[in-house]
C-alpha cells in the first residue's frame, strides 16, 4: 500500500482543538518574552511594541500552518529571531511540520528554527549569567524535541488512518464477498430449478398437447393421460418446494424436502422418462459404481436436459445415452438424438444447456453441444474428482 498523503490522515481542528493550542501557544511566548521583556521596554522601547506586533501577527498566520505548510513554518521560524512573543507560534508550526515527516522539509526549517533560537538568545540575553554553551545546548535540544513530538504524532495518525482505511477497506470487501455469494447463490437455485422443472414441466406439456391434437381418445385414454399430467404436475411441485428448501437450511445448504440426486438415481430417471412416453436407452459403461455424489449429480443433470430437449425438439425420437469412464478418465456422457423428428409446441430458450455448461466447467469438465448431420449431439466430461 502506497504511503497516503498527509492532508489524508490530519483530523479536522475542532473548537477545543484550537483552545488547547493557543493555550500552549501563549505559555511557550511567555516563557521565551517575559524574561527579556522588561529590558526590551528599558533599552528599546519601540523594539518593545514590535515584538508585539509580530507576536500578533504569527498568532494569525500559523491558522494557515496546514494550507502552507513549509512557507508558514519557515516565515515563523526567521520571525522567531527578532521576537519573543512569536516563539509559541513558531514551536506549533514546526510541530505541525514535522507530522508530515518529510525529511527534507524538516531538515531545512529545523536548521532555521535553531538557528533563530540562537540568534534571539545572543540579541536579548538573559542576566541569569549562563554560559553561551548552554544556551546553546537547550536551543538544540528544544529543537530536536518539538521535531520528535511532531513526527510521532503524525506518525501515530497515518498509523490509525491506515487501520481505519484497512478495516473500511475490508469491511467493503466482505460487503463484495456477501452480494457476490448471494449472486451465485440464486444462479445456483435457478439453474437447480432450470434442471428439475423443465424436466417435468415437459412432461406435462407433450401430454397436453397429445390431449390437443388427438380427437380419437376413448374416455379412458383421456383420463389416463389427464393422470400422467396430474402425477407430472404433482411431481413438479414437489421438486420445487425441495429446490426451495434451500432457501430455509442455513446450516447445510442441502436441500431440506429431500436428497439430491446421484449417479444410482440414473435408471429410475430413465424409467420415468420411458414410463412417460419418451424413447430412451441408456448404456451404462462405467465399471466403478461409487461414483462421487457431485459427479453423479452433474451427471444426472446433463442426461435429465438431454431428455427434456429431446421431448421439446424431438418428440418420439429415439435418444441414445452412453455413460463411460473411470476414476482414472473421469466420466463421459454422450447423448445423441435425431432432430426434426415430429412436431412440437414446447418453447425453449436454450438457458438450460447454459446453465449446465456453467455446472460443467464448475466441476472442472466440459460440455459441447451441436448438429452432426442430421443427429443432435450433447457431449459432457465430468472430472472424477471434482
Amino acid at each position: 500500500m502506497d504511503r497516503p498523503a498527509p492532508e489524508e490522515y490530519q483530523p479536522p481542528l475542532r473548537l477545543w482543538s484550537h483552545v488547547w493550542r493557543v493555550s500552549l501557544m501563549l505559555a511557550i511566548s511567555a516563557v521565551a518574552w517575559l524574561p527579556v521583556a522588561s529590558k526590551q521596554a528599558h533599552d528599546h522601547p519601540y523594539w518593545f511594541f514590535a515584538d508585539l506586533l509580530i507576536g500578533l501577527a504569527g498568532y494569525v498566520a500559523v491558522f494557515f500552518r496546514r494550507r502552507w505548510p513549509v512557507p508558514v513554518a519557515l516565515a515563523l521560524a526567521l520571525a522567531s529571531a527578532v521576537s519573543g512573543t512569536i516563539a509559541g507560534p513558531a514551536v506549533l508550526a514546526l510541530a505541525s511540520l514535522a507530522t508530515r515527516r518529510r525529511w527534507r522539509e524538516l531538515a531545512v526549517v529545523g536548521s532555521v528554527a535553531f538557528a533563530a533560537s540562537q540568534l534571539f538568545t545572543t540579541i536579548f540575553p538573559t542576566d541569569n549569567g549562563e554560559p553561551a554553551w548552554l544556551d546553546l545546548l537547550v536551543n538544540a535540544v528544544f529543537t530536536a524535541a518539538v521535531l520528535s513530538w511532531g513526527m510521532y504524532v503524525g506518525s501515530r495518525r497515518e498509523l490509525i488512518w491506515t487501520l481505519r482505511n484497512r478495516a473500511e477497506r475490508a469491511e467493503a470487501e466482505q460487503e463484495l464477498r456477501i452480494v457476490q455469494a448471494r449472486s451465485n447463490e440464486r444462479a445456483r437455485i435457478a439453474r437447480e430449478m432450470h434442471d428439475v422443472l423443465a424436466h417435468r414441466i415437459s412432461q406435462v406439456s407433450m401430454h397436453a398437447g397429445a390431449l390437443t391434437f388427438r380427437t380419437d381418445l376413448t374416455a379412458d385414454e383421456m383420463r389416463a393421460s389427464a393422470g400422467v399430467i396430474q402425477q407430472q404436475a404433482h411431481e413438479a411441485l414437489t421438486d420445487l418446494r425441495g429446490v426451495l428448501g434451500v432457501l430455509r437450511d442455513e446450516s447445510t445448504g442441502e436441500l431440506s424436502h429431500a436428497p439430491q440426486p446421484t449417479y444410482a438415481d440414473l435408471p429410475q430417471l430413465v424409467a420415468d422418462a420411458t414410463r412417460s412416453g419418451a424413447r430412451v436407452e441408456l448404456e451404462d459403461f462405467v465399471a466403478d459404481r461409487s461414483v462421487p455424489d457431485a459427479v453423479g449429480r452433474t451427471v444426472y443433470r446433463i442426461i435429465q436436459e438431454g431428455i427434456t430437449n429431446a421431448r421439446k425438439h424431438a418428440p418420439g425420437a429415439l435418444l441414445t445415452v452412453q455413460v463411460s469412464g473411470s476414476e482414472e478418465h473421469g466420466i463421459d456422457v454422450l447423448l445423441r438424438n435425431p432432430v426434426g423428428f415430429g412436431p412440437t409446441q414446447t418453447p425453449g430458450a436454450g438457458l438450460g444447456l447454459i446453465g449446465l455448461a456453467e455446472r460443467a466447467e464448475l466441476r472442472g469438465g466440459r460440455l459441447d453441444h451441436g448438429r452432426d448431420g442430421s443427429t443432435f449431439v450433447l457431449h459432457g466430461w465430468i472430472p472424477w474428482a471434482s
